[in-house]
């Protein structure tokens, strides 16, 4: 298990000795460094790779650059030797980057009405030889072989996709293709053993019930037209993750728990539209759908039928959303501080502090009555805390003494 202690502290009380602390210390160090390389690398691969493909704007060029790269990579990893093997895997990875990167965007951009046909399947291919050779469990090429497994899982999941918009599907085929995604992502950063890939998964769940994000100019939106729903949908699966955490191996417990902090993260920032908005249940499902025609007879008829709809449906105001989402923020930060779900624990503070913040600005700015009542309440609620944490701990040193 991974936590937060004061080695210092532990020294001094005599928990530990000064070696254990030393190692501890340099196990952080070089897991922190390793993280930072790792990024850097990443970044590189990538922005080469990008860059390649869209300087030499020639699917010629590309797959023979392309293959150069892979061919010279594949040289130095056969060699195997240690001062050259990252500069072996930059060069594969970019080689194969620029042939899938490429080949794809040649087939969307000139073959759009083949593209899907062929990049479903060939992704899934490349992935399912990629998982054949990890399987081998050889050392060396590990690092190349799952990079490459995510970039057919990519290419086979944009080829889905595409499909899919071609054939202008819509409605609950869309959000079993974003479940599809989701464990195939998640599967495969449990795979590799990425948690960033696995953290990436949170992103086709949540779009399932069209919750995502979009950029205009200095901004950045983030937009959930079924908040209520969708923090039912991440908290389900924040629990269900949470299960698993605690009951398998730590290899399934480190992914499980990253999933699950991407989860409760949307779900506060669902919370955080609905403390602003308000939320009518199930608009955009069972009531008008999400207008995108600008044409002014189409928009005159939906708004009719939005209205409509909202005069029977359950409305759940700003209002009551920011009374709620404060009250589970608070026995949140408790449970999670109780069970050391640090990840956890620190994305409920910090969307404490958005959610006050937010609301200072939004509602009570003008007064400072609620300010005196939120305070006071405050104080009880924390001492509550206090004590209900005293008696699970000590409630669990029974339970233990019997055992």
């Amino acid at each position: 298990m991974i936590v937060l202690a004061n080695t210092d502290e532990l020294v001094a009380d005599a928990i530990i000795p000064q070696t254990a602390q030393a190692e501890i210390e340099f196990r952080s160090r070089k897991l922190m460094v390793a993280l930072a390389i790792n990024a850097i690398l990443c970044f590189g691969i990538l922005s080469a790779t990008g860059g390649f493909i869209f300087w030499l704007a020639s699917a010629l060029s590309v797959a023979i650059v392309g293959m150069l790269f892979l061919g010279v990579g594949i040289l130095i990893l056969r060699a195997d030797h240690s001062d050259f093997t990252f500069f072996g895997n930059a060069s594969a990875l970019i080689g194969a980057g620029m042939l899938i990167g490429g080949a794809g965007i040649e087939l969307i951009d000139k073959y759009s009405d083949i593209a899907g046909w062929i990049m479903a399947p060939t992704g899934a291919l490349v992935a399912a030889l990629c998982v054949f050779v990890l399987n081998k469990r050889k050392t060396t090429g590990r690092f190349v072989a799952g990079s490459i497994l995510l970039m057919g899982l990519a290419l086979h999941l944009i080829g889905l996709g595409f499909l899919l918009n071609q054939a202008e599907i819509d409605g609950a085929m869309i959000s079993l293709f974003y479940l599809y995604a989701t464990l195939a992502i998640a599967g495969a950063g449990w795979f590799i053993d990425v948690r960033l890939v696995t953290a990436l998964a949170i992103v086709p769940f949540a779009q399932a019930l069209d919750t995502s994000t979009f950029y205009f100019h200095a901004a950045y939106v983030f937009y959930s037209p079924e908040s209520t729903l969708s923090i039912l949908q991440m908290l389900l699966l924040v629990l269900a993750l949470l299960f698993i955490a605690r009951t398998q191996s730590t290899h399934v417990s480190r992914h499980a728990m990253t999933l699950a902090v991407m989860a409760f993260i949307v779900a506060n920032l669902c919370a955080l539209v609905g403390s602003l908005w308000g939320d009518y249940l199930g608009e955009t499902l069972w009531g008008a759908s999400r207008y995108e025609d600008w044409d002014s007879i189409a928009y005159s008829s939906w708004y009719e039928a939005r209205d409509a709809f909202r005069e029977t449906a359950m409305f759940i105001s700003a209002n009551l959303y920011s009374v709620l989402w404060a009250i589970g923020l608070a026995g949140s930060i408790g449970w999670f501080a109780h069970s050391n779900q640090r990840g956890l624990f620190n994305t409920a503070v910090t969307f404490a502090c958005i959610h006050a913040y937010t609301q200072a600005l939004e509602s009570f700015h003008d007064e400072p009555l609620a300010y005196v009542i939120g305070g006071l309440a405050a104080i009880p609620l924390a001492w509550g805390l206090w004590r209900l944490d005293g008696w699970l701990t000590a409630r669990q040193m029974t339970q233990a003494d019997h055992l």
